[in-house]
């Protein structure tokens, strides 16, 4: 299998490449050509950082286009991590900004009324997964903890596009979506130890098995 991480000057690319080195994938790449990108099994849309600026280096970059062709015409699965999740959503309430329009979802920022609930969001949050593979699977445990850092979240607006759901300050939002080729998690799953292996090796023998059908 051939993994292209979208470099796009956002995120930690090595972080996940190293990650998926230690579940057995050979074939990592980091890179924004376009070559790197249409003949990969796997694109990876990392992202660290804002909601606008991450637009606009995709632009900038001339990825856009090519991403909206590979993603939405020839229906190449990828994979989107944190920003990278929420830029493939229709709106971003970070700098009122359009994104992707992948998923029919919008991003928000977390607000309570509590003070005593801080933003952003970070750490360790037990995830529910409604979806598959990951429905299917066994974790360590009985519920996967995945780690957050972030201030806004995702709100699909179809039901059946939603992957998996976790809670903060008594709130469930959406920290994980899925339509068809198209995937985004808000979680690390490359900073996640145990549980991010396990998602990147159910994910990666979804993808397979689905290749040899």
């Amino acid at each position: 299998m051939i993994i292209t991480i979208i470099e796009y000057g956002l995120g930690n690319p090595l972080s996940i490449k190293n990650m998926l080195k230690k579940v057995g994938v050979g074939n990592v790449r980091i890179s924004y050509a376009k070559e790197d990108l249409k003949d990969a099994d796997l694109l990876i849309l990392p992202g660290v950082g804002h909601f606008e600026q991450g637009m606009k280096n995709l632009k900038e970059n001339d990825l856009q286009e090519t991403l909206n062709e590979l993603v939405l015409v020839q229906k190449k699965p990828i994979l989107g991590i944190c920003l990278g999740m929420q830029l493939m959503t229709n709106y971003s309430e970070e700098g009122n900004c359009e994104g992707l329009a992948w998923i029919d979802a919008e991003t928000k920022k977390f607000a309570f009324h509590e003070k005593a609930i801080k933003v952003p969001h970070m750490g360790w949050t037990d995830t529910h997964f409604l979806q598959s593979p990951f429905n299917e699977i066994r974790f360590e445990e009985d519920m996967p903890r995945f780690y957050h850092v972030h201030s806004y979240f995702v709100d699909c607006k179809q039901e059946e596009d939603v992957l998996s759901t976790a809670s903060y300050g008594g709130k469930i939002f959406h920290n994980g979506f899925k339509k068809g080729n198209i995937m985004g998690v808000q979680f690390h799953p490359e900073k996640s130890h145990v549980f991010g292996i396990c998602f990147f090796k159910s994910l990666i023998h979804y993808l397979e098995k689905n290749n040899e059908q």
